[in-house]
């Protein structure tokens, strides 16, 4: 079987193997992390509080349990890549930081994320105090002191850095990107358990609704793995060039693009964003004003509501592709290196036509792409509208799945190209 040898290939190459085994020990260190309490908080009277509330079910389930154990990694990745979106919205404010991350090379991203990392401690800070505070207005937590208070903040704070750096760790010494696979890897974790529960509280009663999230996951699946291989090929032709008694070029090839070349970031990116008017909400829902407590109340009540929320989703995850994609994907500069190398595509002039090209054909593969991701990530929203079938697994498991089979398609592509080079290094 071809995919029984390429898994024996990756395990014979000592550098792959390396990196696959350093993945899975991040993992583990991961995992021990999600089970380690923050100080002085017992987390027994937590477990009825995340099944009921669904916002805090979600996040909990992004971290893989370590929010309802109130863990020192509770808040997962979520300062992180908040950091992350604000730094790239920032990009397209600032033209300083534009040239920083697009123009000045290795240098200058090292610089972007460095920011990013900075603006991460604030956030994760402040995170942490709304969500103890959240807890504490919720008659789940006892009164704290100051010191507790100072201690709790902080220990959640460094356990945020922490999974960062585990992430980045990832990225620059595993296979993949470290922040996706770590979010894989929460939601992944919760698998065992939500099996045992359901086979614990199982009832022949709701067997159309375990039908129905059981096609829906085959459709999802299916889906994702289409839309994540779909590529529009634009052909590439490279002019004859002679050189004494050599002649170089002359030859034809094609630039893919992909139907969605910002893979699972955006929907990454649309969550954190959803996941924010549900917390301020329920910080301020108590609130002894009783104007920001009505208009907090409010608020919550309509991001409860699936229509809202799906449409809203959707939109996110739209825009996000576009915004993600203008990000790390520049026709100017693509144009500009096929000039250089004295390739061109076949029917438009070399430079700014060609940049105008390919412009046109990545916003119309693009918007395919994009309300294809953003329909795949409200489906489970839409048919619990249409069907009534208010399950939190439901409405939750297309999102979890969709990233989990992204992240997946994701990381094997990427091993993959690794194995590839290796074959053409070997000749």
């Amino acid at each position: 079987m071809k995919w029984l040898e390429k898994i024996t290939q990756i395990f014979k190459i000592k550098e792959l193997r390396k990196k696959i085994i350093f993945v899975l020990l991040i993992f583990v260190v991961f995992r021990i992390a999600a089970n380690i309490p923050v100080p002085g908080i017992d987390t027994e009277q937590l477990k009825s509080f995340f099944s009921n509330n669904q916002l805090f079910g979600l996040l909990n389930i992004f971290t893989g349990g370590a929010m309802s154990n109130l863990s020192i990694i509770m808040l997962g990745l979520g300062p992180y890549i908040t950091a992350t979106i604000i730094m790239q919205l920032l990009t397209m404010i600032f033209p300083q930081i534009e040239v920083l991350y697009k123009e000045e090379g290795e240098a200058g991203r090292q610089k972007f994320n460095q920011y990013s990392r900075m603006l991460t401690v604030p956030l994760a800070a402040l995170q942490a105090y709304a969500m103890l505070t959240i807890l504490g207005r919720q008659g789940i937590l006892g009164s704290l002191s100051v010191l507790q208070w100072i201690i709790s903040i902080s220990v959640i704070t460094a356990g945020a850095l922490f999974l960062m750096w585990l992430g980045e760790l990832i990225s620059e010494k595993g296979v993949g990107n470290g922040v996706s696979l770590l979010i894989f890897a929460g939601i992944v974790s919760g698998v065992p358990l939500s099996i045992r529960e359901l086979a614990v509280t199982y009832d022949p009663s709701k067997i159309p609704s375990y039908f129905a999230f059981f096609a829906l996951a085959l459709i999802i699946t299916a889906s994702v793995v289409v839309i994540t291989e779909g590529r529009r090929n634009i052909p590439v032709s490279y002019a004859k060039r002679v050189r004494g008694n050599k002649v170089y070029g002359g030859v034809s090839t094609y630039l893919p693009l992909n139907v969605n070349p910002a893979g699972v970031i955006p929907i990454i990116f649309a969550l954190s964003i959803m996941l924010f008017p549900g917390m301020i909400a329920s910080f301020l829902g108590t609130s002894n004003i009783p104007a920001i407590s009505n208009a907090a109340q409010a608020m919550g009540r309509l991001f409860q509501n699936q229509w809202f929320y799906g449409i809203s989703y959707f939109i996110l995850v739209v825009l996000f592709t576009y915004f993600y994609t203008a990000v790390t994907f520049d026709p100017k500069n693509i144009a500009g290196n096929l000039q250089k190398m004295g390739g061109f595509v076949p029917g438009i002039r070399p430079g700014k036509p060609t940049s105008d090209f390919l412009y046109f054909i990545l916003n119309r593969v693009l918007l395919f792409g994009a309300i294809f991701l953003g329909t795949i990530a409200v489906l489970p929203s839409i048919i619990q509208g249409l069907t009534g079938i208010a399950t939190f697994e439901f409405a939750v498991g297309g999102t979890a799945l969709l990233i989990v089979v992204s992240v997946a398609l994701e990381t094997v592509r990427q091993v993959s190209s690794q194995l590839t080079m290796r074959d053409y290094e070997g000749l």
